[in-house]
């Protein structure tokens, strides 16, 4: 083996371990109210500093570009009940445009 694959086989092993470190947790914290309340919303919150990473960060900065100005369509068009396709493509559409035509980087 190289010594590439090392890193690999530490960190595989360290995914295994926490995997299964999650059988290990005892059932009465698994029936808890505040757990059972947090668990549903927990994606939400995760998935939501991901956009929010990914839509205002360069490198170190914060960035206020056409991507924040698609979100914002996204957002709209999600008000307004429309498909998730639909608010896929127009957001792509108005920051693609906006760059194209200058507007915005």
């Amino acid at each position: 083996m190289t010594e590439f694959f090392w890193p690999v086989i530490i960190a595989s092993l360290i995914a295994f371990a926490l995997k299964f470190a999650g059988f290990l947790v005892p059932r009465a914290i698994l029936e808890h109210d505040l757990f059972k309340k947090i668990i549903p919303i927990l994606p939400i919150g995760m998935l939501s500093g991901l956009i929010a990473v990914q839509v205002l960060a360069e490198k170190q900065t914060i960035v206020f570009d056409g991507r924040l100005i698609g979100v914002a369509v996204g957002i709209v068009a999600l008000v307004m009940r429309a498909p998730f396709i639909v608010v896929v493509v127009l957001a792509a559409f108005v920051t693609a445009i906006g760059r194209a035509k200058g507007l915005w980087i």
